[in-house]
């Protein structure tokens, strides 16, 4: 017997052993963690296949040490997943099936559950607070206040962070009877909301899906922002639940999980496990041992939860599916939404993709019939489409990036009691700093980039790769203290509206201001809760929020993405405008839709303004088809670092020698530097393949990957493939 294993490895390859002395060979199974030698190191693989002959040596053939579990971890269906997604991109094994599992079972920790203890609020606690019997105990009260946020309980880990010192006051609470602490298991609560009346379209898109539930067909559920695309994932989600079965829900980032957490919790009565990367190490065990034993009906994840195992999967939902954070950018580069749809396919089950400005390869598929579209053309309860305008800042006074006719637009918005969200795509208070008197710019000493100004901090940092520098006093070069900040950020922006507003509760939502434990949820709150009704963010607030009292946009700075080499810069941009501009007139009240640019008469501006997204995203697809780029054909991006800028140009342009001639379906463009040739100290250069078959093009790389993995001139470069790349940098 030779167990074929996967060995978290970056080597291409699998690698044979023997069965484990003393053991019975009958208990072993595909799926199952082994401990065993590697080299001079100790590791923890899987097992992938019993086979009955090895092409090594059976004398050289090691004895796997132990077997950890008594049961596949990865049930068939999950491994025959992982062993395609490893097939389709070309990646180490090994890596490929490590994605799969939680941490503490890549490091051989055993797969039991280990219940946290939750602190809760008890109904006398919630009813202290609301008499307001606490107002001269702060801590307590900021103890309960969190609590009562938090229906499912808060750990004492959560709690520790959140809110420091926080035991004595638990305590106090405890002995009063005010809180409780009891056992964490997935999160469930009462059903304590009734689903809403439902329009036309969304009931036909309910009852498409619904009769399609157990054999396999994807949908992509095309609906403006504010049609309801959330109560017909909830409505679906019963609907599997009353058949026994669970339910994936992906979801790109975890600033979205919170709030479609909690309108899950309002509605289904049935355990529901989280899996992303905010979790503790054994949280994120707990969630993924709750879904693998079927004890969590509905699993809610980002991208790596499309590999969780489920005991009985009927249905998967992906939520902004246009998202390119469902694609990984390092190590095995996988997309968890083209992942979701094989799943899906090899489950025989339904999968509803579902976005108001779709991906233009799900329009793609779409057209061609792979997808079935269901749409959603009109908001729910009566609310209109906002009125998108152009704001033309030639010849405009500004304000720290803020044209004069808005901060007044704001400061109407406002006093009529509603809200206005602002949009800057960049953190930190400014990007760049430069000195007024020699020119100097603060340039990161590792990258090809500007350091970006962070005045609270007083810190220089690269966003690409992490290196943080003191704010220098005076400049470097010349010794003058007259340094500029050069361009805004959110930090600069906000300082403006606090100069401009100084009364109103400001809500900056980026990286930096959530970056503790519950910050984000708290921030959300503030603003439903009418304490803070000047939103202010980057990306983290442009898709997925619903402000019902937001009722004037702003995108501060439009022009970023008008002009870029990367040919999907024009569809990034338009999905943005659209869904940072469906936060606005959600409820009774118009909304209206401010884009700051100094392009107002650009094609791309004046086509979202007057005809949406749809028409944008046809001629798009024409464009490229026209030119002949994806979906109409298939790409992989060979990426090669190193030291040295010649070791990583000359791999590129031997892996072209080398490919040239295997192929004559395939054309090669490049080598080149990429966009950003140094990085974190390393020079990076690409080399693109481009073919008008995707089956040609994988069994090129099958033989070619081969002789790459000998050529000597890959030892001395990282190197790595990328199919159906999304950033080409």
């Amino acid at each position: 017997m030779i167990l074929q294993v996967a060995v978290p490895s970056p080597l291409r390859r699998w690698f044979d052993y023997l069965p484990p002395k003393d053991t019975d060979p009958a208990i072993l199974q595909p799926g199952m963690r082994l401990r065993l030698p590697f080299g001079r190191r100790t590791l923890v693989g899987v097992l992938c296949a019993i086979r009955t002959h090895s092409a090594v040596d059976p004398a050289r053939l090691k004895a796997v040490l132990a077997v950890l579990d008594s049961e596949p971890l990865l049930p068939t269906p999950e491994l025959r997943l992982l062993l395609w997604a490893q097939q389709y991109y070309h990646h180490a094994p090994g890596e490929v099936i490590q994605t799969a599992l939680p941490k503490l079972l890549r490091q051989g920790q055993p797969a039991v559950a280990q219940r946290q203890a939750v602190w809760q609020l008890t109904t006398a606690g919630q009813t202290a607070l609301a008499e307001d019997k606490l107002n001269r105990a702060p801590k307590q009260r900021e103890v309960a206040e969190l609590l009562q946020a938090q229906a499912a309980g808060v750990s004492a880990e959560q709690l520790r962070l959140i809110v420091p010192n926080a035991l004595p006051a638990v305590r106090q609470l405890l002995e009063k009877g005010w809180v409780v602490s009891t056992s964490a298991r997935c999160q469930i609560t009462p059903r304590s909301a009734t689903a809403p009346r439902l329009s036309a379209a969304q009931q036909q898109a309910i009852d498409q899906v619904d009769g399609v539930l157990g054999r396999f067909r994807a949908f992509l559920l095309d609906g403006v922002t504010g049609s309801g695309k959330t109560e017909v994932y909830l409505q679906l989600i019963e609907r599997v639940i009353q058949r026994g079965e669970q339910i994936l829900v992906l979801v790109p980032e975890i600033s979205l999980t919170p709030q479609l957490l909690h309108r899950f919790e309002c509605r289904l009565p049935v355990p529901l496990a989280v899996l992303h990367s905010a979790l503790s190490a054994r949280e994120r065990l707990n969630a993924w041992l709750a879904a693998r034993s079927g004890e969590a009906r509905v699993v809610i994840g980002t991208r790596s939860a499309v590999f969780v195992p489920l005991q009985r999967l009927g249905l998967i939902l992906i939520d902004e599916e246009h998202d390119p954070s469902f694609k990984q950018q390092e190590g095995f580069r996988y997309h968890a939404r083209d992942l979701a749809v094989v799943r899906a396919q090899q489950a025989k089950i339904p999968v509803l993709l579902g976005s108001a400005t779709p991906a233009l390869e799900s329009v793609h598929n779409v057209a061609r019939g792979r997808y079935q579209r269901l749409a959603l053309p009109e908001r729910v309860g009566g609310a209109r489409p906002p009125h998108v305008q152009t704001l033309d800042l030639r010849g405009q006074t500004l304000d720290e990036g803020l044209a004069l006719p808005l901060i007044a637009r704001i400061r109407d918005h406002l006093q009529r009691g509603e809200q206005a969200l602002l949009f800057v795509n960049r953190r930190g208070y400014s990007p760049t700093l430069m000195c007024h008197e020699c020119g100097w710019l603060g340039n990161c000493q590792h990258c090809d980039a500007r350091l970006t100004l962070h005045l609270r901090r007083q810190r220089l940092i690269c966003h690409h790769c992490g290196h943080i520098q003191p704010l220098p006093r005076h400049c470097p070069d010349c010794g003058s203290v007259d340094l500029r900040a050069l361009g805004e950020g959110t930090e600069r922006i906000e300082q403006a509206l606090q100069r401009h507003f100084p009364e109103v509760g400001i809500a900056r939502i980026d990286r930096d201001s959530t970056r503790r434990r519950g910050s984000l949820q708290q921030l959300l709150d503030d603003v439903h809760g009418g304490v803070r009704p000047l939103l202010l963010g980057t990306q983290m607030l442009a898709k997925g929020h619903h402000f019902p009292e937001v009722t004037l946009v702003a995108i501060i700075n439009a022009d970023q993405g008008l002009f870029s080499a990367d040919y999907r810069a024009s569809e990034r941009l338009a999905q943005m405008i659209v869904q940072v501009a469906g936060r606005a007139g959600r409820a009774e009240k118009p909304g209206v839709v401010l884009i700051q640019t100094h392009h107002p008469q650009h094609p791309l501006l004046q086509q979202l303004a007057q005809s949406g997204y749809a028409a944008f995203a046809t001629q798009a697809l024409a464009e490229r088809q026209a030119t002949q780029l994806p979906p109409y054909t298939y790409q992989v991006l060979l990426r090669a670092e190193a030291e040295q800028a010649s070791a990583a140009q000359d791999f590129l342009a031997q892996a072209a020698a080398l490919g040239q001639p295997l192929t004559e379906d395939v054309e090669f463009l490049g080598p080149v530097p990429a966009p950003m040739e140094r990085r974190a100290g390393r020079y990076r250069a690409q080399l693109l393949l481009q073919a008008h078959q995707r089956l040609s093009l994988h069994s090129f790389l099958q033989t070619w990957l081969e002789e790459l993995d000998a050529l000597p001139a890959g030892r001395r470069v990282r190197w790595s493939v990328d199919v159906d790349p999304i950033d080409l940098f």
